[in-house]
């Protein structure tokens, strides 16, 4: 059976690659980003409301994942020309901000497969290096969503994504999901890995002389884990 067509349901910025995907702008989700923005917003508000934005963004991953045709019997005796998912997928998250988006995912797909990525900057050449990599062992099989959710000079990404594909993972077959963008880290992502979807909550202005993400949200994994 031939894989079933699924339009995708934003497309491209003008100005930015053809592979990355927005979620829609709509005045509720500029809501939920003006409260995970806001510096005096609590940390349990933080959590509650970036966990909705993650689980949107997770299932805008899900609906860009190929499917195929499927024929099921409905309890009323008929049948229903529906689709089923392709293939298995699994999460990566890259640490640790990353993992606070595995909730996210688990609570979309029951007993999605995970793995772990931590890549730090190396103090010697300043470019981001490997330190520690967990994938399922059945990765290179796999629909891969790569989970963080700033995505501002590009690096860890980049490298986290050679990390995949040194497992036998399909650059087609890896979606970047972050929360949060710029222009410059997209450009850099996309230009490295043209096949590879990148689908990002908000787009911001770019980044300043110190590499964070103007207006940005300060440290997604501080705000989130430190009490």
């Amino acid at each position: 059976m031939s894989t079933a067509e699924h339009p995708n349901t934003q497309t491209a910025p003008a100005g930015l690659p053809p592979n990355v995907i927005t979620l829609p702008q709509t005045a509720q989700l500029e809501a939920l980003y003006t409260i995970i923005r806001d510096k005096n917003t609590p940390r349990g508000e933080f959590i509650f409301y970036s966990d909705r934005i993650i689980r949107l963004l997770v299932e805008e991953g899900l609906n860009h994942l190929p499917v195929i045709p499927k024929t099921v019997e409905t309890p009323t005796g008929a049948t229903y020309e529906g689709v089923a998912f392709e293939g298995r997928i699994c999460g990566v998250s890259i640490l640790r901000a990353g993992e606070a988006m595995e909730a996210g995912l688990r609570d979309v797909c029951r007993s999605v497969r995970l793995g772990k990525i931590l890549i730090q900057r190396d103090e010697e050449t300043g470019l981001p290096k490997l330190y520690y990599a967990k994938l399922p062992e059945d990765v290179a099989s796999r629909y891969v969503l790569l989970l963080d959710p700033m995505l501002a000079t590009g690096g860890s990404a980049i490298k986290a994504v050679e990390v995949l594909k040194e497992h036998k993972v399909p650059e087609e077959r890896i979606i970047f999901l972050n929360l949060i963008s710029c222009p410059e880290g997209i450009r850099k992502f996309c230009e490295t890995f043209p096949k590879c979807q990148l689908i990002t909550g908000w787009i911001d202005k770019g980044l300043n002389e110190k590499r964070y993400i103007i207006p940005g949200l300060g440290d997604f994994g501080e705000r989130r884990y430190t009490i």
